[in-house]
């Protein structure tokens, strides 16, 4: 990345950091985190090679606006300046070493609202920003963070046009499950449901790529190679 030595801007420090390991319930503070290229935070449950949402970055500013109980919004990233403004493309580091991508808006989700009464249909952008590991290393809490204004793909905040995106990707004579597309787009698998809906809008050999397993006996699925791909060195 030797192209964006010229285009960090400071913009706060990192104020915490959470992760949630296997089947505990609840997230875990941390001091310090590996993040893994292209794949997350070791050992959080949310690591994945295929997904938008390996991990959460929150703003302290939307705990105190909504006077929030630490940790409510499940970040694994909290920092001191507002996410509300970063958009899909930005990358921040984290220190010296580690960049995220952000990805697109995290939506607020009733397990919210549960935890604070009020805030579903209003938290909006404060919910926080997804994001995924573009160079890993270790995040240290209270590390400096810097922004690099829009230098990775965007993806939409709209969870159909993700679907669209992802099945347009499909390359031609390949297949993708409901499951794994359900994955890439960053939606939970209750949507598999309304994806026919969804992919009836695209034309029809692409909306075909998308199959169940009992449609494709033997034959391994994309593996999404290069789908998420920077462009970067």
């Amino acid at each position: 990345m030797a192209d964006l030595q010229d285009s960090w801007q400071p913009m706060g420090t990192l104020q915490a950091l959470y992760v949630r390991m296997g089947d505990e319930p609840e997230p875990r503070s941390v001091a310090e985190v590996r993040a893994l290229d292209g794949y997350g935070l070791a050992g959080d449950r949310h690591a994945s090679s295929l997904s938008p949402r390996q991990l959460l970055v929150a703003g302290t500013d939307a705990y105190q606006r909504w006077g929030l109980a630490e940790g409510s919004l499940r970040e694994n990233i909290r920092v001191d300046f507002s996410t509300s403004e970063l958009a899909s493309g930005d990358l921040l580091r984290m220190g010296s070493e580690v960049v995220i991508a952000i990805t697109f808006l995290c939506e607020p989700c009733r397990l919210l609202e549960r935890r604070c009464s009020g805030t579903l249909a209003s938290i909006g952008r404060d919910r926080g920003m997804l994001a995924r590991v573009l160079r890993g290393g270790t995040i240290r809490r209270g590390a400096g963070v810097s922004l690099c204004r829009a230098k990775g793909p965007a993806f939409s905040d709209q969870w159909q046009e993700r679907v669209q995106h992802v099945a347009c990707a499909v390359p031609e004579g390949s297949w993708i499950s409901y499951r794994q597309l359900a994955e890439m787009a960053g939606v939970q698998t209750a949507y598999c449901r309304a994806f026919p809906k969804v992919l009836s809008q695209l034309p029809e050999r692409m909306a075909a790529r998308v199959r169940s397993q009992r449609d494709a006996p033997g034959v391994a699925p994309w593996s999404g190679a290069g789908f998420f791909d920077m462009g970067m060195d």
